[in-house]
């Protein structure tokens, strides 16, 4: 019984990330309707799982170290900027990853995370060169962060708990 609560947090938890990253692409927003839902879900994943990932010191500092260093980033980017450089939502989110993944994972979550929307904005900025062939200034790039941390966080999530989803759907065939 465990092991299809922990399977469906973990397909909540990548449906959930995709659903912000749509919108994300979109908007510009990451609704904390759709956040909160998917850090809910990671201290019950990380209970059905008797703690086997992380234990809940690990939770909690992962979620901090999360927000944190985002909120930090988010902090010295307005300041720079002079007007927000990164959500709120971002921030909410690394946290919420860290809730998943511990400290180490969110800060590999957050290093893959930020070189996809690096990819994101190169190509991005190609596009718009192609479609009015006029260059592109790289340095007012507005793209959204969200789905490249969503892209992270399901990355390293994959990648910490591919042997228990293996387990858990092996132990589920009759």
């Amino acid at each position: 019984m465990l092991e299809i609560i922990s399977l469906l947090c973990l397909l909540g938890s990548v449906l959930l990330l995709l659903l912000l990253s749509i919108i994300d692409l979109k908007t510009f927003l990451l609704p904390n309707i759709y956040v909160a839902p998917f850090a809910l879900l990671a201290p019950i994943f990380h209970l059905t799982t008797d703690f086997y990932y992380l234990d809940l010191h690990g939770i909690l500092l992962g979620g901090a170290t999360g927000f944190l260093i985002l909120y930090l980033i988010r902090a010295a980017g307005n300041k720079y900027y002079g007007q927000d450089s990164l959500g709120l939502g971002d921030v909410k989110l690394l946290g919420a990853g860290g809730l998943w993944l511990g400290y180490e994972g969110v800060l590999i979550a957050m290093t893959v995370g930020a070189f996809a929307g690096l990819i994101h904005g190169i190509v991005y900025a190609l596009v718009i060169k192609l479609k009015t062939g006029k260059p592109y200034n790289i340095r007012r790039l507005v793209i959204p962060a969200g789905p490249g941390f969503a892209l992270g966080i399901i990355l390293v999530g994959g990648w910490m708990f591919k042997g228990h989803v293996i387990t858990a759907l092996y132990d589920l065939l009759p």
